[in-house]
């Protein structure tokens, strides 16, 4: 008698352990006790995890399961904002040829004309009393805190404006900014989207809407908001005045290039510091064949084509840094969340089967 129980012990003890069909059933079917022995190596390389009956373990096992499937498409959504990033990079690179060429153009044709060239339109400084803002947000979110930043920073300089007794309208570029400032009350001029690409054709679009608002005096001056690239990990919100232009501004300012780089699997930014163009020099013989002051006023909405290209493209390239980096956010905290609810269900998955052996340590002390 006592024989016969340390065998059924022995083998409901190996049948709690088992991952075979049977193991679902109410009634299962007891292997021979050969069987159990020889199988256990092969039983042991083959099962994924313990079953355990109990709904809380598995409640926690499907939760690890989603835990680790959002992990992957956080992960994979980096790499592609990455991706992005290097072609924004490219982009860049591929407009400095012109703009070099136009600011050493510019800067010569300055230097001959000396004082002349301030009676242009564009380069004219009026009395402001009314300002237009062009505020660059993304089209999407999973970017951090990237637009909300830049719309904080745009109503602080319309509440600054307004103090000042300045009036001030809005350009939005951008479905972010775009549905946030539609939904209160203020001034919208124009409303533009912000492509993952922005091209010469959209800034072009953007630059005309700017020239026509200040020659027609609807306004006196634009303001440029738009989040200037530092790194992966960080973007600053920048203001600058577009229009009116000054010309010792764009025939001096320097300009600076970044390059996406990897180490180790991580990824980096280089930026490089571009000097000023030279200003091309014109001898004082040389003929033009137009006045040089309609050349200037031709330039002129070139470069501002060329700076909001510029802006967009490096706006862009601080919205994908931000997803990347609200990405590989994601990804860390679900890896530790997928860790700690292993955690609990080890522990789940270790008090039921505690439980099962003193059950039938219980049963079997009482058939004694």
């Amino acid at each position: 008698m006592k024989f016969l129980c340390i065998a059924a012990t022995a083998l409901a003890t190996a049948q709690a352990f088992t991952t075979s069909p049977a193991a679902f059933t109410t009634a299962p079917t007891a292997p021979a006790l050969n069987n159990v022995f020889t199988d256990a190596g092969a039983a042991h390389r083959t099962r994924r995890a313990t079953i355990v009956m109990d709904g809380k373990a598995n409640a926690i096992r499907d939760r690890i399961t989603t835990v680790n499937n959002t992990k992957k498409i956080t992960s994979a959504m980096k790499l592609v904002a990455a991706a992005k990033v290097r072609r924004a990079q490219d982009s860049v690179m591929a407009t400095r040829p012109f703009s070099e060429t136009l600011q050493a153009v510019f800067g010569g044709l300055i230097q001959r004309l000396g004082g002349e060239a301030a009676d242009l339109p564009l380069l004219t400084q009026r009395e402001v009393n009314k300002v237009t803002i062009v505020v660059i947000t993304g089209d999407r979110g999973l970017c951090g805190g990237y637009n909300s930043f830049m719309i904080k920073k745009a109503e602080a300089r319309i509440a600054e404006l307004k103090g000042q007794g300045i009036e001030s309208d809005l350009i939005l570029i951008g479905k972010k900014g775009a549905s946030y400032f539609k939904r209160r009350e203020y001034a919208i001029r124009k409303v533009y989207d912000c492509t993952q690409n922005p091209d010469s054709k959209q800034a072009l679009s953007i630059s005309e809407e700017i020239i026509n608002s200040f020659l027609s005096g609807e306004t006196d001056a634009v303001e440029l908001m738009y989040t200037k690239f530092v790194s992966l990990i960080a973007s600053t919100p920048s203001v600058r005045t577009l229009v009116p232009f000054s010309a010792s501004e764009i025939s001096q300012q320097g300009d600076e290039v970044f390059q996406l780089t990897s180490s180790d699997g991580d990824f980096g930014v280089e930026r490089k510091e571009l000097e000023v163009a030279e200003p091309q020099d014109f001898p004082n013989d040389m003929i033009f064949e137009q006045d040089p002051l309609q050349i200037v006023n031709s330039i002129l909405p070139l470069y501002l084509n060329g700076q909001i290209l510029r802006t967009l493209q490096e706006s862009v390239a601080s919205e994908l840094a931000a997803r990347m980096q609200s990405m590989q956010s994601a990804s860390d905290n679900a890896g530790a969340l997928a860790k700690r609810l292993s955690q609990e269900y080890n522990r789940a998955r270790q008090a039921a089967v505690t439980q099962e052996i003193l059950e039938i340590v219980s049963g079997a002390q009482a058939l004694e």
